[in-house]
């Protein structure tokens, strides 16, 4: 059968070989057959040192019950998404998540194919940042170390009413004890606004965890959360997890709807009773921590996409706060920009006065999508390249260059009639600038008559047209 098809096992090869995930394939003795670069880059190996050899002589720290390709080729059942540990031959530690396949041919069975994600260094930045904070807290056991917190509510800054009382209701909640969810979209300030609460809680002095849920994979990010037992699985040790670490203080679970399904289901019951359980362990442990959730998609919309159990959300939703997007709040745009511009003249050592009326009536007319962190990065791209004592027009990044003639957003205090002028006057500005000033081709440009765009341009007093 394989003599007839050498061309499609030459054509499969190849494309394996492209793959940037580890493609490990043995026979039905175990030995491999298959082993790519991505792979051996993963194992710290050649392929010289793993083809033809039986796997276990190769990676001697694995056994058949431990080794997933072994696992696979007694009971030729795929295993998906499962961790694995081990070392090779040279004693290097390799962390890797596996999916593994029975490889089958007209119904005959040959062998197994494994695809590894290799996420050793994402690990061991993980069990180095647990280990830190282990080795805080037993530096002074009596207070627990509340560094990670550099902001409080006040640090929060808004001329918005609506923002205003969002900030009250914070400063009276965080005294409760319940669970919490935040959303808002991207840049509206999630994190600074959960280590304001936690600041203003009781806690405040207790330890403030934080955990991205989109950032690492799913077995690992449960290991992280509850911990692990010693010998739960090839390599494993004794060691706790967020949840323990955060004992007595708060636990913040960003992009919650990031989190597979499986693992939001672990966290309600924690939610439930207070009492986690390290991987591989038969021993419960009670913990008293105040948990608090952020996603950057509206709950509605996680729940209808699955992306959220319904349980957990209601579990969270005890207490819930929206942080309005920028464009919500018009008033901030002109407040905030002025102080990010106090804030870098102190960082730069500038002396930058302000920021000119075209440039405020182009920051009120932009969406925001970025919201105060997009605001932010631009006033400190345009205070880096501005040597004047305002911010003008020609220091604006690309991204809003191509976006002031195309604006949807009313300009605050303009009338309808004074909105469109508007609008018209930066068509033609743009149309001209296009043109190098040529009045025909900006009119054909813009489809009306020459004598039209003569006269708005008279109209204006629009400069550098001929």
């Amino acid at each position: 059968m394989f003599e007839t098809s050498s061309i499609s096992i030459e054509v499969v090869t190849e494309i394996l070989k492209g793959v940037d995930e580890g493609i490990h394939v043995v026979d039905l003795n175990g030995k491999t057959i298959f082993y790519n670069e991505v792979a051996a880059q993963h194992d710290g190996l050649t392929a010289g040192e793993v083809i033809g050899k039986p796997l276990l002589e190769v990676f001697p720290s694995l056994t058949e019950e431990t080794s997933t390709l072994l696992r696979v080729l007694k009971s030729r059942k795929e295993i998906v998404n499962v961790a694995q540990s081990y070392s090779n031959i040279h004693g290097k530690r390799i962390e890797t998540i596996n999916s593994t396949i029975p490889i089958c041919v007209h119904g005959d069975f040959f062998g197994a194919m494994e695809i590894a994600k290799d996420y050793s260094s994402i690990k061991r930045l993980s069990e180095q940042l647990l280990d830190l904070q282990k080795e805080k807290q037993k530096i002074n056991p009596k207070k627990k170390s509340n560094s990670a917190v550099k902001y409080t509510l006040d640090d929060l800054l808004t001329e918005n009413n609506e923002f205003l009382q969002i900030k009250r209701e914070a400063y009276k909640l965080a005294k409760s004890q319940s669970s919490i969810l935040v959303y808002g979209e991207s840049g509206t300030g999630k994190e600074l606004f959960v280590q304001g609460i936690h600041d203003a809680s009781v806690r405040r002095n207790a330890p403030f965890i934080v955990q991205n849920c989109a950032a690492i994979p799913e077995t690992l990010l449960e290991s992280i959360l509850f911990g692990t037992a010693k010998g739960s699985y090839t390599g494993a040790v004794d060691r706790p997890g967020l949840f323990e670490l955060a004992d007595g203080g708060t636990l913040f679970l960003d992009e919650l709807h990031a989190m597979p399904i499986d693992l939001q289901a672990k966290l309600l019951r924690v939610l439930e009773d207070g009492m986690i359980r390290r991987i591989g362990s038969s021993k419960s442990v009670q913990v008293d921590v105040r948990v608090i959730a952020a996603m950057n998609v509206h709950p509605r919309k996680a729940l209808e996409e699955k992306l959220i159990r319904t349980d957990i959300f209601y579990r969270l939703n005890v207490l819930t706060f929206e942080l309005l997007p920028l464009r919500k709040r018009p008033e901030d745009i002109k407040f905030l920009s002025i102080k990010f511009l106090d804030h870098y003249n102190g960082v730069l050592h500038k002396n930058i006065q302000g920021v000119s009326t075209e440039v405020m009536n182009i920051f009120q007319s932009y969406d925001w999508p970025g919201n105060v962190r997009e605001l932010k990065h631009t006033i400190e791209y345009m205070m880096n390249v501005c040597e004047e004592t305002s911010l003008g027009m020609e220091h604006l990044p690309a991204m809003l260059k191509g976006n002031t003639s195309t604006s949807r957003k009313v300009i605050k205090g303009y009338s309808l009639k004074g909105q469109i002028e508007e609008f018209e006057k930066n068509m033609i500005c743009e149309a001209l600038e296009q043109t190098s000033g040529n009045i025909k081709q900006a009119a054909k440009l813009l489809q009306i008559p020459r004598q039209t765009l003569q006269y708005k341009i008279q109209k204006y007093e629009l400069q550098g047209a001929e």
